[in-house]
């Protein structure tokens, strides 16, 4: 094979663009004596494909069973869901406030404390209405300036 095919294969090898028979006429060219000096140095990959190919491995490998480590997982996240369960119980107990202050809530004894509380609360929702209404005014602008563009 030329020299100059050589190159053409070894360069597409490099691209990834070879087929299998092209690989194998790699393998062939630079395990063969008479490889040319300039393609010398990959001479020492080519022969390293064919060794590891070759070799087999004798060593055994020791499997581990996970069942010890499920089932010690499933027994700690169990512990954890109980705990946790436990504890919104035990919190949840001590939150609980008796009827009589739950009825009485947003009741005032003091008509003018009721107007002023009144009066907070009135504001707040008139700035959170206005903010929204400005916002309506874009939205209207928008309208306008479309239909002076896309005329109906």
């Amino acid at each position: 094979m030329g020299y100059n095919k050589i190159e053409d294969v070894l360069e597409k090898y490099f691209e990834g663009e070879t087929t299998i028979a092209e690989e194998n006429q790699l393998k062939e060219y630079f395990s063969s004596p008479d490889v040319a000096q300039h393609l010398e140095q990959y001479k020492p990959m080519f022969g390293y494909f064919s060794q590891v190919k070759e070799q087999k491995s004798t060593q055994t490998i020791p499997l581990e069973t996970k069942k010890r480590k499920v089932a010690w997982l499933s027994i700690a996240a169990s512990a954890v869901v109980l705990l946790g369960v436990g504890t919104y119980f035990y919190v949840s107990e001590k939150d609980v406030t008796p009827v009589t202050a739950q009825t009485e809530l947003g009741t005032y004894d003091n008509p003018e404390e009721a107007l002023a509380a009144t009066q907070k609360a009135l504001a707040l929702l008139s700035n959170n209405v206005n903010v929204g209404i400005e916002s309506v005014q874009y939205i209207k602008e928008y309208e306008q300036s479309k239909n002076k563009i896309f005329k109906q």
